[in-house]
């Protein structure tokens, strides 16, 4: 039979711990904020029991959540340089509101109460958390639980699979219009950051991220193949930037007078670490009149100008680096006029 009690918890909770008691079996139990998931899970609990299926190891209750991130950070998330930063957000946010649990006490019922206060919370930018930037939280947990089930024996289950994921808007596709792009360009131009503006066309040239641009060293560059060549990219995979136009002219301008004491093509103050853009683009968006506008857009902008100058997106992913066409479909309706051009070519081919 199940058994509730209310207890505190150290930062001033007020929870309900149910202990579900039978005889011939270890005593199990989990605490909650609500009596009802108390009762729900005392009711479950005595069912999978009796029927003999899942029981909680002792593991788990002798884990806190708190363990189980400082862990996954350690040994797996300190392997993955790419995903670190942004990760270490999303992990040191669950340590700090449910870092005391225990993992058996973990359950559906909690991620999902935390889950909809994630979604509500206003963030340090004043705004609330978009329903896809949830799910990265989610998602993030959620891996460190698979290991903690596959690889550590800490939990029998992952509770993530059971909590549904909000659903994400597709999003607008941002790119910088004709007008938008010269201005942006005058206004890097003029910015007392005079690595800005080859940056941002380096950006707007190759469809590069901003992280691959800024860590790049002089000897990934080509000028007589005209080719930059990164080998830290997103998915793991050495990729060919090819240096056209304006781009490739700026930046043998800027060999030309290169540090010495570094080997990036952008140093930052100090010659180890590359440049800090932050300050300059935000103050180059202000100058210019952008609103709702991210670095990454220029990306998107890279993407969108290949596409509504007639490049497949077979062409569009390759040149972006993606493995697969998926991500490169929401610029499909911008290459509408080369799709038609096409099948009128095919057709005149075939009936003449």
């Amino acid at each position: 039979m199940a058994n509730f009690e209310k207890r505190t918890t150290q930062d001033g909770k007020t929870m309900i711990r149910v202990k579900v008691r039978l005889k011939g079996y270890p005593t199990q139990s989990a605490s909650f904020e609500r009596l009802t998931d108390a009762r729900k899970w005392a009711q479950n609990t005595e069912s999978a029991i009796r029927e003999g299926r899942h029981f909680k190891t002792s593991q788990s209750k002798k884990h806190t959540l708190a363990e189980l991130v400082t862990r996954y950070v350690s040994e797996v998330l300190a392997k993955k340089p790419k995903t670190k930063r942004d990760q270490e957000r999303h992990f040191n946010w669950w340590k700090n509101e449910i870092g005391s649990y225990s993992l058996s006490d973990i359950t559906p019922a909690l991620i999902t109460e935390y889950k909809n206060k994630l979604v509500k919370e206003v963030t340090q930018y004043e705004s609330e958390r978009s329903p896809a930037t949830v799910n990265r939280y989610l998602a993030a947990l959620s891996r460190a639980f698979t290991v903690a089930m596959k690889e550590w024996g800490w939990v029998e289950e992952n509770p993530f699979r059971r909590v549904s994921k909000f659903s994400e808007s597709k999003g607008i596709v941002r790119f910088l219009s004709d007008d938008e792009r010269k201005s942006l360009l005058e206004a890097c131009q003029s910015s007392e950051n005079k690595a800005l503006y080859l940056i941002v066309v380096l950006a707007l040239s190759t469809g590069a991220r901003k992280n691959e641009i800024l860590t790049l060293t002089w000897d990934r560059v080509d000028f007589k193949r005209k080719v930059v060549t990164l080998q830290e990219t997103k998915n793991g995979e050495t990729r060919l930037l090819p240096l056209a136009g304006l781009a490739h002219d700026l930046l043998l301008a800027h060999s030309k007078i290169r540090r010495i004491d570094t080997h990036f093509l952008f140093p930052g103050q100090k010659p180890q670490k590359p440049v800090d853009i932050r300050s300059a683009w935000v103050t180059a968006l202000a100058h210019a009149k952008i609103n709702n506008f991210r670095f990454h857009d220029l990306r998107h902008s890279a993407a969108s100008y290949l596409a509504m100058n007639g490049a497949s997106l077979a062409e569009i992913a390759e040149v972006l680096g993606h493995k697969t066409l998926q991500m490169v479909k929401r610029y499909a309706h911008l290459s509408e006029a080369h799709t038609a051009r096409i099948v009128a070519n095919m057709n005149s081919k075939i009936f003449g």
